[in-house]
């Protein structure tokens, strides 16, 4: 790979797009190599383990190269493309280290230009890059004098080649351990691919009483050796998807739930027909024209309702401290299924919000997750989430909690049934409902309020007006 060493090329690095993400997959380019960029002008699009999301480069210039191709995963802090800025408008470095050392003072930042991704990059005085201790080594020459040292033969030799040692290959969660443990990882014999540290080796020097002992060599495979797990794999029947980004997040999310908080689902059904009566009129409302009006609108209202009316059920475990943390405010989640998965957005301060407000939110959340343009922190902070399985036709299901919420509501399909209404059987709109809570903080008598009060504003939409 080629390094950029003239003072007018910048490289612009993998930025946390999100809260703590440590990769991103490059999913498109939007420039290639010659090509001419302005400050802000979106570069590429990247898939985090939350969301796609474009990357605007800060700098003006023209492409000298692009780092890496689409489809590979990028660790944060990596230079991803380089833009060559002689000849254009002053760049702005990313840290006040990139800039020349005679450089003037800091160049005024351009008036009206608003930042087109929250999050990217770091405050340019929160970084100080070390300053250089001596000129390159070769790798291997710097191995030499790392070895000597370890082996106990003395320090290495006195030369300024000898003395300087090259940065440790490690993913940024391996130097994380690394630092919380206390080792330092100039000193870990790496095992990864292509001399990279992994999170094994960093705590077998952390406690090498522990480590195991190293396997003597096999120079012959037995001729019992088992084939690998691949060998049998047929592409002409068979496809495999790698799990990543947004998939792999929610595997992760959904197993550490399920596995951490004790899950209790209750169900009822419910006659519905009034509410979707109301739905037909809202629609001719002048004050809801435009606007997303749907089933789905009413049952968020209901659960609002719910909620206000049982406001213990908003709340959190807190395992660290051993506490339950309740919430004076409803960050409504929305499931919604997208082409890379299952992704919960969260309409915020949902509890604040007229029906006509939330017609719109819920609007917007759904366009833009079947966009796939949901941002990272529009998926944080949730605290009560819907899933609408019925559009699937399907009737019920037992949802597993969203990580760090208390209670779900799966809504099922709503289907004209024979229903006895007023003494008597007549065909209505009928649904069942399914809510599962954590029943660490929502005991049965709770969650079985806040269904039945639900249901109760569905059934009679009027109570929307009483119980608000």
């Amino acid at each position: 790979m080629t390094t950029m060493t003239e003072a007018s090329v910048r490289e612009f690095k993998m930025p946390d797009v999100g809260e703590g993400l440590t990769e991103a997959e490059i999913l498109k380019w939007y420039v290639q190599a010659g090509d001419t960029v302005t400050d802000g002008q979106v570069v590429c699009e990247v898939e985090t383990a939350k969301a796609a999301v474009e990357l605007p480069i800060p700098y003006d210039g023209v492409v000298r190269e692009l780092r890496f191709p689409e489809g590979t995963t990028v660790d944060v802090g990596t230079a991803i493309i380089a833009v060559d800025v002689a000849g254009g408008a002053p760049a702005v470095p990313e840290t006040p280290a990139e800039a020349p050392e005679a450089s003037a003072a800091p160049e005024k930042k351009p008036e009206g230009r608003q930042p087109v991704l929250v999050g990217y990059g770091v405050a340019a005085s929160s970084t100080k890059r070390r300053p250089r201790k001596g000129p390159e080594v070769p790798v291997q020459q710097a191995s030499v004098a790392i070895q000597t040292e370890l082996n106990g033969h003395g320090p290495a030799a006195t030369s300024p080649a000898a003395t300087v040692q090259p940065r440790p290959l490690a993913k940024p969660p391996v130097r994380k351990l690394a630092k919380d443990l206390g080792v330092d990882l100039t000193t870990v014999i790496p095992s990864g691919p292509d001399g990279i540290i992994t999170r094994e080796d960093v705590h077998a020097a952390a406690n090498p009483a522990e480590a195991p002992a190293p396997e003597p060599v096999v120079t012959q495979a037995p001729a019992t050796a088992p084939v690998a797990p691949t060998a049998s794999y047929d592409a002409a029947r068979e496809t495999r998807v790698p799990v990543k980004g947004v998939r792999r997040a929610t595997a992760a999310a959904m197993v550490g739930s399920a596995f951490t908080a004790p899950h209790v689902t209750e169900f009822v059904t419910v006659d519905v027909t009034r509410t979707l009566k109301l739905v037909e009129e809202l629609k001719q409302d002048k004050d809801l024209q435009g606007l997303r009006v749907n089933p789905l609108l009413l049952i968020a209202k209901a659960l609002l309702v719910a909620i206000k009316r049982n406001p213990d059920i908003n709340a959190s475990w807190d395992e660290a401290n051993q506490e339950i943390v309740l919430k004076h405010y409803v960050n409504l989640g929305i499931a919604a299924a997208t082409p890379r998965g299952l992704i919960v957005p969260n309409i915020k301060d949902a509890h604040t919000k007229t029906l006509p407000q939330l017609a719109q939110s819920l609007g917007e959340l759904v366009a833009t997750a079947k966009e796939g343009r949901t941002s990272p922190a529009a998926m944080q902070g949730g605290t009560v989430t819907i899933t609408n399985v019925g559009v699937f036709g399907v009737d019920t299901g037992t949802p597993i909690l969203p990580p760090g919420e208390a209670a779900i509501l799966a809504v099922g399909a709503i289907r004209l049934q024979p229903w006895v209404h007023k003494g008597k059987v007549k065909p209505r709109q009928v649904t069942t409902l399914a809510l599962s809570f954590d029943h660490r903080l929502v005991d049965g008598e709770l969650g079985s309020k806040v269904l039945a009060d639900v249901a109760a504003v569905l059934e009679q939409p009027k109570k929307l007006i009483t119980w608000a």
